[in-house]
């Protein structure tokens, strides 16, 4: 793959692509974006604003020719808890918090550390959103009235406190839905199908149950033909410390699923995407989309994907599938206001369905590994306490089985180190990194040879590709030993980052430029002459 440019090449044939492929996405966009809003507590139409100001700022200003931005099925737990706990204004402060963490990450070039997040936390807390996001939809599926919780099991203990109020009705409507969307890609394969389950079960719902069912109208009120007019969230400094911890999980989460869906454009269309320029673009977008009242956007994968196969040819795409939804909302806005909240329901279930990564979860769980247990515990901590619970002990978890695997690459004698000795010259040969994880078998070895004390000592360094300070600690406690009992100690071969920290801490210095030697017969000659 190459990074080419986003608009080479440009012509009218390339313009013809990008409007057809922009007014496919938007048609896919307006009901995901109405339904993700919905999810995350606040009125459908902030879901339209971000679609429309977040998409068209993501599309020009990010590091990735194809991508499309809005609001998505991740942040759902997220935003949710904080319009539960703090409110809708304080929701629009953290997401612009969050946006300009974005553009910190991205200038610092941070972009790039995201991809070392584990597989197994990224599978956990995924399928754990599936499962936040599909649960969450229960209430508006069956017509349940429940109070609104944010915890998992107290979501799932008020709705079956309130189980004697399901609507029938609403069972319906919901199922038509879900119906229309499940048989939509067999019959027509090129037609949105939450679209037109969207459409039918409102006509449905219009014609057989009107005022039966919960609508948009009924519990948002009518839905504004219109942009609001652009207004800076109120903000004070108690206000940033205390959603400083959801600014940082929104950007966290906002990042990674940006660069996950650049890098499946990347994928899809043979490019390469600029990471922290994406990074940029996204935090721009964030700060942006709250002075019109929008919820936070990200690279939305499936939006990303359909634009792509409409044979999107550049940027221009996304940005009329911007313009595209802000027509629908100028001219058809009062429309919305008849559409059930249980035909959107299933919107949000196929979504939560599709992003559970339900085989990737199955075949991890059966390796019966450490990766096993991550995911495992991501996910379960995901649903039963909170997003950035899950995935802080996931990456926690990650970090200590990683260090318990690498300090076993570091052996003593037949586990790669060698001990030989000739004319009175000890060589340990160390093979492997040195660091914090290895510092006990690192020890070992010091207070070995500090016990025994051989006459000269070689430290050869040729196959060491990493160290760290803990390592140079215990290195320089040989060091010093051997430079009090005036006996010879020699380093061999030490090259690459090592060799650049030894310099940092002083530590080639102290043992002398004669003593720092590349090849090993001149260790042995300086030792025994």
């Amino acid at each position: 793959m190459k990074r080419l440019g986003r608009y080479s090449g440009y012509n009218m044939q390339a313009l013809r692509r990008d409007i057809i492929a922009g007014i496919i996405v938007g048609v896919v966009a307006i009901p995901l974006g109405m339904s993700f809003a919905i999810a995350s507590g606040v009125n459908p139409e902030y879901g339209l604003y971000t679609v429309i100001i977040g998409g068209l700022l993501i599309s020009l200003l990010g590091g990735s020719r194809f991508q499309i931005g809005g609001p998505t099925g991740a942040f759902v737990p997220i935003l949710l808890g904080v319009v539960i706990q703090f409110g809708y204004q304080d929701l629009l402060l953290a997401g612009m918090m969050a946006g300009v963490l974005l553009v910190i990450l991205g200038l610092l070039k941070l972009g790039s550390l995201i991809k070392f997040i584990p597989r197994p936390v990224v599978v956990g807390f995924t399928a754990g959103i599936a499962v936040i996001i599909f649960t969450g939809q229960i209430g508006n599926f069956t017509g349940i009235q429940a109070e609104q919780e944010e915890g998992f099991l107290q979501k799932m203990q008020a709705l079956f406190a309130a189980v004697d109020t399901i609507n029938v009705y609403s069972l319906i409507i919901a199922a038509v839905s879900l119906a229309a969307i499940l048989l939509t890609p067999k019959l027509l394969p090129k037609v949105p199908g939450a679209l037109i389950g969207l459409i039918l079960s409102t006509v449905v719902a219009v014609l057989f149950f009107h005022g039966q069912v919960a609508t948009i109208g009924s519990v948002y009120g009518d839905i504004p033909s219109q942009l609001p007019q652009l207004q800076l969230p109120a903000f004070t400094l108690d206000k940033i410390i205390y959603l400083l911890p959801s600014a940082i999980a929104i950007a966290l989460l906002g990042g990674v699923e940006s660069l996950l869906s650049a890098t499946v454009a990347d994928n899809m269309a043979k490019t390469k995407h600029h990471s922290n320029r994406e990074l940029v673009g996204q935090g721009v977008a964030n700060i942006a989309v709250p002075l019109f009242g929008g919820i936070p956007a990200t690279g939305a994968i499936a939006r990303t994907a359909t634009n792509i196969r409409s044979n999107a040819y550049s940027p221009v795409s996304g940005v009329v599938h911007c313009a595209f939804v802000l027509i629908i909302l100028l001219l058809f806005a009062p429309f919305a206001s008849a559409i059930p909240l249980a035909s959107m329901a299933p919107i949000l279930m196929v979504v939560a369905w599709n992003m559970s990564e339900r085989k990737e979860v199955a075949h991890i769980i059966r390796m019966r590994t450490f990766d096993s247990f991550i995911l495992i515990v991501t996910f379960a901590l995901t649903v039963l306490a909170d997003l950035t619970v899950g995935v802080g002990c996931g990456l926690l978890l990650a970090f200590v089985v990683f260090v318990k695997r690498m300090s076993t690459v570091l052996f003593v004698k037949d586990e790669q180190i060698q001990v030989k000795e000739t004319d009175g010259v000890r060589m340990w040969q160390f093979e492997g990194p040195l660091f914090f994880g290895s510092t006990d078998i690192l020890e070992e070895v010091v207070e070995k040879t500090m016990e025994e004390e051989p006459d000269s000592l070689i430290l050869d360094m040729q196959k060491v590709s990493y160290m760290d300070t803990s390592a140079e600690a215990a290195l320089h406690k040989l060091v010093d030993h051997y430079e009090a009992a005036d006996k010879q100690l020699l380093f061999l071969g030490v090259h690459g980052q090592p060799e650049r920290l030894l310099h940092k801490t002083g530590l080639l210095a102290k043992v002398g430029e004669a003593y720092t030697v590349s090849k090993r017969e001149e260790a042995v000659r300086i030792c025994t002459s």
